[in-house]
């Protein structure tokens, strides 16, 4: 007689937090939510940081310097990770935007501080790329959707705690020790990712032998990208002053972002053709509706309805909470992807018509934490699909130029569409009153552009 055969146990996908991950984990999300507290106390600091530095005609360039800088970054870190591996990436970007932190607390200039924003932009770039491609090399494809919901979830702590630390840390001690603060916990951050990024590839990772993985013509399409969208940005804000030079700037910068757009991303992205290509263009559509409005809120909440530093950071906190949410719900459930897009998109542009309520006579401003609970259930549920999809959608050894490209249209989106919410403040103009209506049309263009993005999900499939 033989001995009975074993029952097969069904397959367990790894745990993110289990014994082989958890310290790769733990590593990861320490990155995410230094990264995530920089932006939140940005965010809040930024109308003090404006007015110490005179700079309140600079307040959308001062992000959008942040943002175009990541996309130049962003670029090449995704070219490096697809031909040397992420680990020496991450730890440049990662001492970038230490540096960076270091240059704004010290920022005695507005000038010095937009250097410094771009330093911190081009370090957050590159390590969020390099992050991106650590999960992708790191984790099992089953367990990918629940790192992504980790990451998502590491938004939670500093939104939470975020604004109203960095608003005490403002009023008390000064806006600079709100950068000082961050930069002594990257250190047991890069402890805990030392085994992953020792971790070598898998030999069917070949670098990437397409159009975009050549480093010259990449870092050329980054640079005509990037510089498009700064002078692009500058010159649509200089209509209003000068309406022939700012014309000519914008038309440049405009031929020159297209051009680089037209490398950086995969073909057929800026037609919407089907799968990847629209997927990709989906980033933009998300950062942009969603960080166009969120970061005027403080303003508007501090400028027109007389909020504290810490109380305008509350409805920033609420978004983040609706994030978590919106991730974690998404990693639970399975469904059609161009549906969760669409849904993700219909509830960012239900709660930005929400919260231009909060700056209209005789309505509370607090009606923007509940709006923007929903909003931030919209971009965890419809933007961490995207990811997901993206990689799906990838072969391995171009998993680095499509993170990238997410990252591009991420970062582009965010600039331009803060970067044109400043111009429109200041061609509106700055009293009370004026911001209140500068934020209505902010907020009504970038729910236009929520609802352009629902009915282009379908194109995902």
């Amino acid at each position: 007689m033989t001995a009975p055969e074993a029952l097969e146990t069904p397959y367990q996908p790894p745990r993110i937090f289990g014994p082989r991950y958890r310290t790769a984990t733990l590593g990861i999300l320490l990155v995410v939510t230094l990264v995530a507290f920089e932006g939140m106390s940005v965010g809040v600091a930024m109308p003090a940081i404006a007015d110490e530095l005179d700079a309140l005609n600079l307040y959308g360039i001062s992000f959008s310097a942040f943002l175009i800088a990541s996309l130049f970054a962003n670029v090449v870190a995704g070219l490096w990770s697809d031909r040397r591996g992420y680990p020496l990436p991450f730890m440049t970007g990662v001492m970038l935007f230490v540096v960076g932190m270091a240059l704004a607390g010290a920022a005695t200039s507005a000038v010095m501080f937009l250097v410094a924003r771009a330093v911190q932009g081009m370090g957050a770039g590159a390590t969020i790329v390099a992050l991106y491609v650590m999960i992708a090399r790191v984790y099992p494809v089953e367990s990918r959707p629940k790192a992504f919901a980790a990451i998502s979830a590491a938004w939670v702590v500093p939104a939470m705690v975020g604004p109203a630390v960095a608003g005490f840390v403002a009023e008390n001690w000064g806006w600079r020790f709100v950068f000082y603060g961050i930069i002594p916990l990257v250190v047991p951050a890069l402890v805990m990712l030392v085994p992953a990024l020792r971790q070598p590839s898998s030999p069917d990772e070949a670098p990437s032998r397409g159009p975009r993985s050549r480093p010259v013509a990449m870092t050329l399409a980054a640079t005509a990208a990037a510089a498009g969208a700064g002078v692009l940005l500058h010159g649509i804000d200089r209509l209003h002053l000068h309406p022939v030079t700012g014309a000519v700037e914008t038309a440049a910068g405009l031929a020159s972002l297209s051009y680089g757009l037209f490398r950086l991303l995969p073909p057929r992205a800026l037609r919407f053709g089907r799968g990847l290509p629209t997927t990709v263009m989906m980033r933009g559509f998300f950062s942009a509706s969603f960080f166009g409005v969120n970061s005027f809120i403080p303003l508007a909440l501090q400028e027109v309805k007389g909020f504290d530093l810490s109380s305008a950071g509350i409805a920033l906190t609420t978004g983040a909470l609706g994030w978590s949410a919106g991730s974690y719900l998404q990693s639970r459930k399975e469904g059609e992807a161009h549906l969760r897009i669409r849904l993700g998109m219909g509830c960012i542009a239900v709660a930005i018509l929400l919260c231009l309520l909060a700056v209209l006579p005789g309505v509370s401003g607090w009606i923007a934490a509940p709006a923007w609970v929903i909003a931030g259930f919209g971009m965890g549920f419809g933007m961490t699909t995207v990811s997901i999809t993206a990689l799906k959608q990838s072969p391995v050894n171009e998993q680095g130029a499509n993170s990238a490209s997410l990252s591009v249209t991420d970062m582009l989106g965010s600039a331009l569409a803060i970067g044109i919410g400043g111009a429109l403040v200041n061609l509106i103009g700055h009293s009370s009153a004026e911001i209140a209506t500068g934020f209505v049309v902010i907020s009504i263009l970038m729910a236009t552009i929520a609802l352009s993005g629902a009915v282009l999900a379908g194109r995902t499939r």
